[in-house]
């Protein structure tokens, strides 16, 4: 079984930083694409980064774009979230999964959903 551990969540003010971690174990890490999702209260959970299996490939929601990066260091099994100038809208429970493709070239998570990690930016 896939397991996915997120932490580094917290408080911060708008305009903050915080660097989220997931460390993923039960699977060949390097061979899966990774992402991090979001979900606030009363929304669906959205993709906000995706990372390729090597690391050379990243991309972003529009709404992160230029303030979050993806990062991963497969000899550690861990995939990182590196946010900047946090906002309101950033408030959600974030989590890491494994990802597949569909063949309309659609990430989708693979694995089961561990609890995330809050991320909670005050204005």
């Amino acid at each position: 079984q896939v397991q996915l551990v997120e932490s580094g969540g917290g408080l911060v003010q708008a305009g903050g930083s915080l660097r989220l971690s997931c460390a993923a174990s039960g699977l060949t890490f390097s061979t899966f694409a990774m992402g991090w999702f979001r979900q606030a209260p009363g929304k669906e959970r959205e993709l906000v980064a995706v990372i390729n299996p090597s690391g050379s490939t990243t991309n972003y929601a529009d709404s992160v774009k230029g303030r979050f990066t993806i990062s991963r260091d497969n000899a550690k099994n861990m995939v990182a979230l590196q946010m900047n100038s946090l906002n309101s809208e950033d408030t959600a429970v974030y989590y890491c999964n494994v990802l597949g493709l569909t063949s309309d070239n659609s990430y989708y998570p693979l694995g089961s959903w561990g609890q995330g990690t809050q991320v909670t930016v005050s204005s």
